[in-house]
């Protein structure tokens, strides 16, 4: 039988003269990627527990340029097969060119429900298919050049009721296990059931054909795991001690490398990464699932030795994709949402080169709706023994249940990164902004800040982004808290509160100038010159049952005066 594709192809990597294709095909075979310009490159596949797996790197692209390309798969000793595109489904990369005003379209907390009148009414219109309709009508150049998945690109321990069907007939079709208990019996806890995770996300027409043409990059976030990963030590110890928590990390980790990691890397990087070729090149399936699964439970267990973290460059703009979730440190008297090897790294990407935008993308946004920012700074001072015994416990069982764990709650590494930027924007190279764009808190907003130190002031504009969900909606109750977490009257409150507890004025200031947003959606932001515009689009379900995109709000952002 000849092969054929299971997922993809995903267009990963692009610059000026180099692109990547990933693919999941339902055999051992070599995939093909033909190109209309007549440049061609083929890689063969590797095997992970019965899923077979290409990467494939396009190399001597004419830069500036809208190139088709196709995908055949062959069998040695066979004609090869044409598997992509369908007919009447454009398929393209666009290299990048000198004079490109780059784009990112970005969101994060995406649920792979069906598509059916019950599911739209209950978590609503998807904001990836929408995006996916509008990229197919529009012209090209109005295409982003990047989609930013910050975060929660599958949900482990919350799985759709069609996968939780699936996971229950499986697990009733094999001997029970005795490490699976009741706690995580409707939980995904290994490699083949994270794969139907992203088949299940990624699989839909819509979805394949955005993801095919529009080059896309991905960082984990908890969900990816188990809700509240490593947000702190208490968790840390009490869950990393269940009997099914290394078969799960080994599932998470290894279907995250292969899934989502390899395709953050460029070519160059990916023929440096040791892992990579051990496992493409390891004698057949069950050495590569033993070294995988010998990397996933040494990076769970010592996380400087995997960096999940990269770089993308985007003409002037260099993004600096930070892991704030795996490279934690948790020890209670010296937290830090990054450890000492994460923020090294984090400061040589954003210092070795000039760039005229600087984009930190973090799944956990760095500042906060401002009232819910003191509150974290007040719980971690609290948690940390600022009122005594009794209030540090209170304070770590409020951390957990009230999910204060983002920058905020990490403050040593919060002002680390003022710090910098105050470094950056007062060097003879200054950006003309810095902006983190985030994920994870299932509302979007935008706010503009300053630094305190006027001295160090510069004209860098500073600006968070923050876009979720995709597609999974905010319970009511919460919206009315965020909504209040801006309201001047409560952030006075809040902040009063954190410096009862020994908590110094902050480093940095930010009022949120529009926003917050609650529906599912996706942010654009793009650069032309100095100038940095948001563009805020939320979904909807169109009279003739679609799904699309509509504009809620654009903004355009300056540097300060």
């Amino acid at each position: 039988m000849a092969p054929s594709l299971v997922l993809g192809p995903i267009l990963r990597f692009v610059d000026e003269s180099r692109a990547t294709i990933w693919v999941e095909t339902d055999q051992p075979c070599d995939v093909t990627v033909e190109t209309a310009v007549g440049v061609h490159a083929t890689a063969e596949t590797w095997g992970v527990g019965g899923h077979h797996f290409a990467l494939v790197a396009v190399r001597d692209l004419p830069a500036d340029t809208l190139i088709d390309y196709s995908v055949r798969l062959g069998v040695r000793g066979d004609e090869p097969v044409d598997v992509w595109p369908p007919a009447d489904v454009p398929c393209h990369l666009r290299t990048s060119g000198a004079d490109r005003r780059p784009s990112i379209a970005f969101g994060s907390c995406r649920r792979g429900e069906n598509h059916d009148s019950e599911s739209l009414a209950r978590v609503g219109a998807d904001a990836l298919t929408g995006l996916a309709a509008r990229v197919r009508t529009e012209a090209v150049e109005r295409h982003p050049d990047l989609l930013l998945f910050l975060g929660d690109q599958v949900y482990a321990d919350d799985p759709s009721r069609e996968v939780l069907a699936h996971l229950r007939r499986h697990r009733a079709a094999h001997s029970p296990d005795p490490d699976l208990t009741t706690e995580v019996r409707d939980e995904i806890c290994d490699f083949e059931e994270y794969t139907w995770l992203y088949h299940e996300s990624w699989g839909s027409p819509a979805v394949r054909g955005l993801m095919a043409c529009v080059p896309s990059c991905m960082i984990l976030d908890d969900h990816d795991l188990r809700d509240d990963w490593n947000s702190s030590w208490s968790w840390r110890q009490e869950t990393s001690a269940k009997p099914w928590w290394r078969r799960r990390v080994i599932g998470a980790f290894t279907s995250y490398w292969i899934y989502q990691h390899l395709g953050n890397l460029d070519p160059d990087m990916l023929d440096r990464e040791h892992l990579y070729s051990t496992v493409r090149f390891a004698v057949d399936d069950d050495e590569r699932e033993r070294i995988l699964a010998d990397f996933a439970v040494r990076a769970d267990a010592e996380p400087s030795t995997a960096r999940w973290s990269f770089v993308r460059d985007l003409g002037p703009l260099r993004l600096v994709m930070i892991d704030s979730r795996c490279s934690r440190e948790l020890t209670p008297d010296r937290r830090g949402i990054l450890d000492d090897a994460e923020w090294k790294w984090v400061v040589q990407a954003a210092t070795e080169r000039p760039a005229r935008h600087l984009v930190f993308g973090t799944s956990l946004p760095y500042l906060m709706l401002p009232a819910l920012h003191h509150l974290e700074q007040w719980d971690e001072a609290v948690a940390q023994g600022a009122w005594g015994r009794l209030g540090a416990r209170v304070g770590e069982k409020a951390r957990l249940a009230l999910d204060l764990e983002h920058w905020g709650a990490f403050d040593a590494s919060f002002r680390d990164m003022a710090r910098l930027v105050a470094d950056l924007s007062d060097g003879p190279q200054a950006p003309a902004s810095v902006t983190w764009v985030s994920g994870d808190v299932h509302c979007s907003y935008i706010a503009e800040a300053q630094l305190t130190d006027g001295a160090r002031h510069g004209r860098t504009g500073l600006f968070q982004l923050t876009m979720s969900p995709f597609r999974n909606p905010l319970e009511r109750p919460v919206r009315v808290v965020n909504r209040l977490a801006v309201r001047k009257p409560l952030v006075r409150l809040m902040r009063r509160l954190a410096r009862s507890a020994g908590v110094a004025d902050l480093p940095v200031e930010w009022d949120t100038t529009a926003g917050p947003w609650f529906d599912n959606g996706v942010m654009t932001l793009a650069v032309d010159g100095d100038d940095v515009t948001v563009r805020v689009e939320h979904a909807f379900t169109a009279p003739d049952g679609t799904q699309r995109l509509s504009s809620t709000h654009q903004q355009r952002l300056t540097p300060q005066s």
